[in-house]
Protein backbone atom coordinates (compact mmCIF):
# COMPACT_ATOMS: atom_id res chain seq x y z
CA UNK A 1 0.00 0.00 0.00
CA UNK A 2 1.35 3.91 -0.79
CA UNK A 3 0.75 5.85 1.67
CA UNK A 4 1.51 9.84 2.06
CA UNK A 5 2.20 11.62 5.31
CA UNK A 6 2.42 14.81 6.71
CA UNK A 7 2.12 16.68 10.30
CA UNK A 8 3.07 19.97 11.87
CA UNK A 9 5.18 20.57 14.33
CA UNK A 10 2.58 19.30 17.06
CA UNK A 11 1.95 15.95 14.98
CA UNK A 12 6.11 15.49 13.83
CA UNK A 13 7.50 13.35 16.65
CA UNK A 14 4.12 11.06 15.99
CA UNK A 15 4.82 10.74 12.35
CA UNK A 16 8.17 9.61 13.05
CA UNK A 17 7.47 6.88 14.55
CA UNK A 18 4.50 5.78 12.49
CA UNK A 19 6.56 5.98 9.54
CA UNK A 20 8.57 3.37 11.22
CA UNK A 21 6.26 1.16 12.20
CA UNK A 22 4.57 1.51 8.42
CA UNK A 23 7.81 0.83 6.89
CA UNK A 24 8.06 -2.63 8.99
CA UNK A 25 4.59 -3.39 8.16
CA UNK A 26 5.78 -3.18 4.46
CA UNK A 27 4.29 -0.58 3.41
CA UNK A 28 5.32 2.51 0.96
CA UNK A 29 5.15 5.60 2.60
CA UNK A 30 6.41 9.08 1.24
CA UNK A 31 6.73 11.68 4.29
CA UNK A 32 5.60 15.03 3.12
CA UNK A 33 7.61 16.83 6.11
CA UNK A 34 7.32 18.44 8.66
CA UNK A 35 10.96 17.40 9.58
CA UNK A 36 11.13 19.11 12.92
CA UNK A 37 9.90 20.69 16.04
CA UNK A 38 10.31 23.78 14.54
CA UNK A 39 6.96 26.04 14.62
CA UNK A 40 5.57 25.70 10.96
CA UNK A 41 2.06 26.53 9.07
CA UNK A 42 0.23 23.12 8.82
CA UNK A 43 -1.07 24.02 5.42
CA UNK A 44 1.93 23.55 4.06
CA UNK A 45 2.17 19.73 4.97
CA UNK A 46 -1.08 18.77 4.31
CA UNK A 47 -1.32 19.89 0.91
CA UNK A 48 0.88 17.64 -0.51
CA UNK A 49 -0.73 14.25 0.89
CA UNK A 50 -4.19 15.50 0.24
CA UNK A 51 -3.37 16.54 -3.27
CA UNK A 52 -1.77 13.06 -3.81
CA UNK A 53 -4.56 11.42 -2.41
CA UNK A 54 -7.06 13.13 -4.59
CA UNK A 55 -5.13 12.08 -7.27
CA UNK A 56 -4.73 9.10 -6.83
CA UNK A 57 -1.29 8.55 -6.56
CA UNK A 58 -1.52 7.32 -2.71
CA UNK A 59 -3.98 4.48 -1.39
CA UNK A 60 -4.42 6.64 1.88
CA UNK A 61 -3.04 9.50 3.32
CA UNK A 62 -2.23 10.10 6.87
CA UNK A 63 -1.56 13.79 8.40
CA UNK A 64 -1.26 14.98 12.22
CA UNK A 65 -1.21 18.13 14.02
CA UNK A 66 -2.34 18.35 17.77
CA UNK A 67 -5.77 18.72 17.71
CA UNK A 68 -6.23 17.14 13.88
CA UNK A 69 -8.86 19.71 13.18
CA UNK A 70 -7.17 22.38 11.09
CA UNK A 71 -5.86 18.89 8.68
CA UNK A 72 -9.13 17.95 8.53
CA UNK A 73 -10.69 21.20 7.22
CA UNK A 74 -7.58 21.49 5.05
CA UNK A 75 -7.61 17.74 3.60
CA UNK A 76 -11.70 17.93 2.95
CA UNK A 77 -11.76 20.85 0.29
CA UNK A 78 -9.82 18.31 -2.31
CA UNK A 79 -11.77 16.59 -4.50
CA UNK A 80 -12.02 12.82 -3.85
CA UNK A 81 -11.03 13.13 -0.50
CA UNK A 82 -12.75 11.44 2.26
CA UNK A 83 -10.67 12.56 5.90
CA UNK A 84 -11.32 11.52 9.53
CA UNK A 85 -9.93 12.38 12.33
CA UNK A 86 -10.44 9.25 14.81
CA UNK A 87 -9.61 9.20 18.70
CA UNK A 88 -10.54 6.05 18.87
CA UNK A 89 -10.57 2.20 17.01
CA UNK A 90 -14.61 2.54 16.67
CA UNK A 91 -14.41 6.05 14.31
CA UNK A 92 -11.84 4.71 12.28
CA UNK A 93 -13.41 1.11 11.57
CA UNK A 94 -16.95 2.53 11.13
CA UNK A 95 -15.76 5.74 8.78
CA UNK A 96 -14.04 2.72 6.27
CA UNK A 97 -17.04 0.98 6.44
CA UNK A 98 -19.35 3.47 6.24
CA UNK A 99 -17.47 6.51 4.25
CA UNK A 100 -14.93 4.73 2.70
CA UNK A 101 -12.22 7.33 4.81
CA UNK A 102 -8.93 7.38 2.09
CA UNK A 103 -6.82 10.45 4.79
CA UNK A 104 -6.91 9.17 8.52
CA UNK A 105 -6.20 12.03 11.00
CA UNK A 106 -4.44 12.15 14.55
CA UNK A 107 -4.23 14.74 16.83
CA UNK A 108 -1.23 14.38 18.96
CA UNK A 109 -2.88 15.94 22.12
CA UNK A 110 -5.17 12.79 22.34
CA UNK A 111 -3.37 10.19 21.03
CA UNK A 112 -0.54 8.25 22.11
CA UNK A 113 1.98 6.18 19.46
CA UNK A 114 0.48 3.00 20.90
CA UNK A 115 -2.96 4.13 20.14
CA UNK A 116 -2.02 5.62 16.86
CA UNK A 117 -1.15 2.16 16.00
CA UNK A 118 -3.79 0.49 16.68
CA UNK A 119 -6.01 2.46 15.25
CA UNK A 120 -3.95 2.82 12.12
CA UNK A 121 -3.87 -0.96 11.99
CA UNK A 122 -8.04 -1.24 12.13
CA UNK A 123 -8.13 2.02 9.57
CA UNK A 124 -5.83 -0.25 6.94
CA UNK A 125 -7.26 -3.00 7.03
CA UNK A 126 -11.38 -2.59 7.21
CA UNK A 127 -12.75 -2.42 3.53
CA UNK A 128 -15.81 -0.13 2.38
CA UNK A 129 -18.83 -1.99 2.99
CA UNK A 130 -20.51 -0.36 -0.26
CA UNK A 131 -24.27 -0.86 -0.32
CA UNK A 132 -26.56 1.84 0.83
CA UNK A 133 -23.07 3.47 1.62
CA UNK A 134 -21.92 3.38 -2.09
CA UNK A 135 -25.30 5.36 -3.04
CA UNK A 136 -24.55 8.30 -0.36
CA UNK A 137 -21.10 8.91 -1.36
CA UNK A 138 -22.03 8.93 -4.69
CA UNK A 139 -24.25 12.08 -3.70
CA UNK A 140 -20.99 13.39 -2.48
CA UNK A 141 -19.34 13.01 -5.76
CA UNK A 142 -22.31 14.25 -7.80
CA UNK A 143 -22.19 17.46 -5.54
CA UNK A 144 -18.10 17.67 -5.56
CA UNK A 145 -18.57 17.32 -9.77
CA UNK A 146 -21.24 19.98 -9.59
CA UNK A 147 -18.77 22.37 -7.75
CA UNK A 148 -16.41 21.26 -9.68
CA UNK A 149 -18.32 22.34 -13.05
CA UNK A 150 -19.40 25.83 -11.22
CA UNK A 151 -15.90 26.78 -10.62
Amino acid sequence: MKIAIGADHGGFELKEKLVRFLRKENCKVKDFGTNSLDSCDYPEFGIGVSRGVSSERFDRGILICKTGVGFSILANKFLGVRAVVAYNAKVAKLSRQHNDTNILIFGSKFVNFDKAKKILKIWLSTGFEGGRHSRRLNQIKAIEKKLLKST
